[in-house]
């Protein structure tokens, strides 16, 4: 018995399916509730799992990956562009001596 339910009942909700849905549709049906049942076991798991890494997690850093740009190496080429000034935002070279980035548009700190 499920739910309190005997076969009698049960066999007529399957019936009763199979006329709303059509036998083409049901294994589709079937598909998706089963995926969506195992997406919300992974969820409620991962809730879990989140939980206990928050309380073991250590406070970042305050410099963000969008703050860190890397300048690239010289080479002969940069070598020539001694005075380009990089955006802290997008890190575009631009022109020595630009006020504002060529490709984003935020002012250049010097």
């Amino acid at each position: 018995m499920i739910l309190g339910m005997g076969v009698p009942e049960l066999l007529l909700i399957l019936v009763v399916v199979l006329v709303i849905f059509g036998p083409k549709n049901l294994p589709k049906l079937g598909k998706s509730l089963g995926k969506t049942v195992k997406n919300v076991r992974e969820g409620m798991e991962e809730g879990d799992d989140s939980d206990k890494k928050v309380e073991d997690a250590k406070p970042a850093a305050d410099a963000t990956a969008e703050d860190v740009v890397e300048e690239p190496a010289e080479s002969d080429a940069d070598a020539a562009d001694e005075g380009a000034v990089y955006c802290t935002h997008c890190g575009h070279k631009n022109e020595a001596g630009a006020e504002f980035c060529a490709k984003c548009g935020k002012p250049l700190s010097k």
